[in-house]
């Protein structure tokens, strides 16, 4: 388009336009990918132009100048987050950082909190009604530009069209510059594929279908993005796109139909990515480009139903608390969009986060789970924000849970070679008991595959895992919770304390193979609770010994039955070939249950009274 044909009284160089900055300026740019290269440049090779502050969320091509002569006598830059390309300066302090959350910013700019004299922006070609669009930045560049008392347009074919709040009328722009360019591409290296792909792993386990979900900065949760392949029916409500979601839009996974809010569309502010991604964006109608004021605000991410917010950190401490912008003193990249998503899926009904962190940095040479955080480093998300944390070695639930519990939680997920360190030293901060067993040092993604789950005639969904030391809180809930009746005919006495020595043996003697420990958990609220309890003990090279109790309430609906089952399969990967039990005579519920799973089981009273049963793997039931 020959904008000077069609727009002769706005039309200038790109040099001609950057000579319209005063000296002593407020300069706004535009974020990220959709930044105006070519603008930025003009503006910077112009020597006249002098003691310019610059604000800027994301910033690339400024990165190009910082080292050279007099560039810092001549500008000074404000970052609202540290981009890899400007990280460094950061570390040497040539580039200042304004730690705010990103749905605060545009109100900023509204208030004149931060007061702007020019904004420059990059858009698409103008459309026969004069209309622009931002493309793939919208986020804050929509404020800067509306309250900024100039406005230079860097116009480039090459800049989507992209749907939502990113039209800008021509009549809103004080200077336009034709100056066709790729975009800034922004492809984050993958690292440590194993890692990825085990933390990947954990993350769709968490991930429900037809959940709405939030991609947090950084590589790591662009990464992991891939491993939720073969869920159904997706939303996304997030800051930024990336080629991260490329496969799941292809797949058809990412369809928007079951979001509660604005259905049917991808709410988001700003894309970062390949070509590839910008052009599958390009006047795509399932994209809504809105303000950061808008996709951040918690009230409106919560109006999503099931909303999930995944993104990472660079440390976190035995509380809880989250580092996520600097490391130390060195500010290392911003406090962004994590708090506002946080919130923002605390409120929604079912929604939760997570956030996922590598266990290990620097070559696994140092705990990214630590008794404290480093010194100079930003809490930016509080332990009372956290609900999930994710490692390459689990899951950590942290929502409501207690500073004791969260140290049990986050040593168990920690790399293994760290876990007894970090329980000697909750020890010395007195957040766990003195006498706390320290969990197994051994890699345990093996259990992953004993999880699986039970549907009752009831609808409700019956959970079985492997037993963990963070369990120890809630088995003391659910013993206490029992019946006298069934406590005796368990432990087979009137036991009437079930004391922290009880309970950490019997995570402590459970080595997962000879000797292992099922627990049943139901959701109550936002709180699993534990429902039942299976075991089975070593007796012999070929034979252990099975026991298991179920909440009374849910007797007669499978539980016992689905944990015996479990229990056996296990059993027999260990090369067990039978179980045995003793039994009351008057517990005729397991009796019968016994019979039901081991038709030829044979039933051998003792003197005194109780029964002996001796179960074959052989001869058990197919049922």
């Amino acid at each position: 388009m020959d904008l000077t044909a069609r727009y002769p009284e706005k039309t200038l160089t790109a040099e001609k336009s950057v000579k319209r900055i005063k000296n002593g300026s407020r300069v706004f740019v535009g974020t990220g990918c959709g930044e105006p290269q070519r603008l930025i440049k003009a503006m910077v090779e112009d020597l006249s132009i002098q003691d310019i502050i610059i604000y800027q969320m994301l910033s690339s091509t400024l990165a190009q100048y910082v080292d050279d002569k007099n560039f810092l006598s001549r500008f000074s830059i404000k970052l609202f987050f540290i981009s890899l390309r400007m990280r460094q300066f950061a570390f040497e302090g040539k580039i200042d950082y304004i730690p705010v959350y990103l749905s605060q910013i545009p109100k900023i700019f509204q208030n004149q909190e931060i007061g702007l004299d020019v904004a420059l922006i990059q858009v698409s070609p103008p459309d026969e009604n004069g209309y622009c669009s931002l493309g793939i930045s919208v986020d804050i560049t929509l404020s800067g530009m509306k309250n900024a008392d100039m406005v230079i347009a860097q116009v480039n074919e090459h800049m989507p069209r992209t749907w939502g709040d990113s039209m800008v009328h021509v009549d809103e722009i004080d200077w336009l510059v034709a100056h066709d360019e790729p975009l800034v591409e922004s492809l984050p290296e993958a690292k440590n594929q194993k890692v990825i792909e085990r933390i990947g792993h954990y993350v769709n386990m968490l991930v429900d279908d037809g959940s709405t979900l939030q991609i947090g900065f950084g590589h790591l949760p662009d990464a992991v993005i891939p491993f939720l392949c073969d869920k159904k029916d997706l939303g996304i409500h997030t800051q930024v796109i990336t080629d991260g979601l490329l496969p799941l839009f292809k797949k058809k996974v990412i369809t928007n139909k079951k979001k509660s809010f604005l259905p049917d569309r991808v709410v988001t502010s700003l894309c970062m990515g390949s070509k590839h991604l910008y052009d599958f964006v390009d006047n795509n109608p399932i994209f809504y480009f809105k303000s950061s004021e808008f996709v951040n605000d918690p009230n409106i991410i919560a109006k999503n139903d099931h909303f999930i917010s995944i993104s990472s950190a660079l440390e976190v401490d035995l509380t809880g608390q989250v580092c996520t912008d600097s490391k130390g003193y060195l500010i290392y990249s911003g406090i962004g969009d994590q708090v506002d998503f946080i919130r923002g899926s605390a409120m929604s009904k079912g929604g939760f986060s997570i956030i996922i962190i590598p266990s290990t940095a620097q070559n696994g040479n140092v705990s990214r789970i630590v008794p404290h955080l480093s010194e100079g480093a930003g809490v930016a998300t509080t332990r009372g924000d956290i609900d999930i944390i994710v490692t390459e070695y689990g899951i950590a639930e942290m929502g409501r849970k207690s500073i004791y519990q969260r140290v049990m939680e986050l040593a168990r997920i920690s790399h293994p070679k760290f876990r007894k360190e970090l329980i000697e030293e909750a020890k010395k901060r007195h957040y766990i008991f003195p006498d706390q067993l320290p969990p197994s040092s051994e890699d345990l993604m093996f259990l992953d595959q004993y999880q699986s789950s039970l549907v009752l005639e009831n609808g409700r969904i019956v959970e079985f895992r492997p037993l963990l030391p963070s369990d120890e809180f809630e088995s003391r809930h659910f013993y206490y919770s029992l019946q006298e009746d069934s406590i005796y005919y368990r432990f087979f006495n009137k036991r009437k304390v079930f004391s922290r020595d009880m309970l950490q043996r019997q995570w402590a003697e459970v080595d997962y193979r000879k000797n292992m420990t099922i627990v049943g958990l139901m959701q109550v609220g936002k709180r699993k609770q534990i429902v039942g309890i299976g075991s089975y003990a070593k007796s012999s090279d070929r034979e252990a010994e099975v026991a298991f109790i179920v909440k009374e309430s849910l007797h007669g609906m499978g539980i016992g039955f689905n944990l015996l089952k479990i229990l056996e399969a296990i059993a027999k990967e260990n090369k067990y070939t039978q179980f045995n039990a003793v039994v009351l005579a008057e517990n005729k519920k397991m009796i019968n249950l016994f019979k039901k799973r081991y038709p030829k089981a044979r039933f051998l009273r003792n003197n005194s009274g109780e029964i002996d049963v001796t179960m074959p793997f052989a001869e058990s039931s197919a049922l």
